[in-house]
């Protein structure tokens, strides 16, 4: 049976006005999110994943960030055609984020218990205050946070790095949302919590069939969570493919540098590590032709004066904006 699409990002550009002038931060990316399912966006930092997760929530920082271009299509409705008000209504029910860093999302002056039930006085104002409190134990206790009533109490310093984690997932699962936007969540914390809070978050997804989009720069995590990944690169979307697809025949020159780059078990010892030479060109400073030019070792002629455009380039929806197609 075919997954319904229910978000569906078309042609996106969203646009910075600094001191030195506007730049473009994500330039014209599309792509398709389905229920049940995990979309990986994976790249260097300073490549777009980020903004293109606030482009989604409506969350850029006004008024410097501002969506030029494109259509953000959540169950068939674009959200950009969307009141203040009827967005807030999605955020948090429809969609939501569980953001980089967990220490700053949450309220340093107020309880983990006050700020969660914060979710169901927005979301359902019906509710009572004993019925807020016991449902916010229950989620609590859904992502594996021990003795959760002693956590409602606590402030967000008394706990660790891991169970912050936990708390901003409880927070972002609170109002059943039909997509999850997790902004590297597992940043900073050891290998152990990292992979309970990846266990967690496939344990939720099967439960509730909400769809992820998960941004990371860890290709590891990218193979254990994702069933579709975007590889994006300095704004653009550099390559699309099914999970397996992509590690096993990457067609862009940037994605295999990134898969190349990997330490592999059969490796033999002390192998020096493969790296792609040069840096991430300013966004300030875009060259005319393809952005990775400067970097990549197929470069050709044509790629110095037209950016390359997606194009098929494997199986089904594999798609790769390189020239050598």
């Amino acid at each position: 049976m075919k997954e319904e699409v229910i978000l569906e990002v078309k042609d996106l550009v969203t646009t910075f006005d600094t001191e030195e002038g506007r730049i473009r931060a994500v330039e014209g990316v599309s792509f398709k999110v389905k229920r049940g399912q995990t979309l990986g966006i994976v790249g260097e930092s300073g490549c777009g994943k980020s903004v293109t997760a606030l482009s989604i929530m409506r969350l850029l920082p006004k008024p410097f960030g501002r969506i030029e271009r494109g259509q953000i299509l959540f169950q068939g409705q674009d959200i950009l055609t969307l009141s203040a008000e009827e967005m807030h209504r999605i955020r948090g029910f429809g969609i939501s984020m569980i953001f980089q860093e967990p220490m700053t999302a949450l309220n340093p002056v107020h309880k983990v218990g006050d700020q969660l039930r914060e979710v169901f006085q927005l979301h359902f104002p019906e509710m009572n205050d004993d019925e807020m409190w016991n449902r916010s134990v229950e989620i609590l206790k859904k992502v594996g946070i021990p003795e959760p009533v002693q956590r409602m109490s606590e402030y967000p310093h008394q706990i660790s790095g891991g169970m912050r984690q936990r708390v901003m997932i409880a927070m972002a699962l609170a109002a059943k949302p039909d997509i999850l936007i997790a902004d590297e969540p597992t940043t900073a914390l050891d290998v152990t919590i990292q992979a309970q809070i990846l266990d967690l978050m496939k344990d939720l997804q099967q439960e509730t069939h909400m769809a992820i989009i998960f941004i990371t720069h860890d290709l590891g995590v990218i193979a254990e969570m994702c069933d579709e990944v975007l590889v994006m690169y300095a704004g653009i979307a550099a390559e699309f493919a099914e999970v397996i697809e992509l590690f096993k025949t990457p067609k862009h020159p940037y994605t295999m540098g990134l898969l190349s780059s990997i330490p592999r078990l059969d490796s033999k010892r002390k192998t020096q590590l493969s790296i792609i030479k040069g840096m991430v060109p300013s966004l300030y400073e875009l060259p005319e032709g393809c952005r990775f030019i400067n970097r990549c070792a197929y470069a050709m002629a044509v790629c110095e004066k037209k950016s390359p455009e997606l194009r098929a380039v494997g199986g089904d929806n594999h798609v790769a904006s390189c020239y050598l197609y």
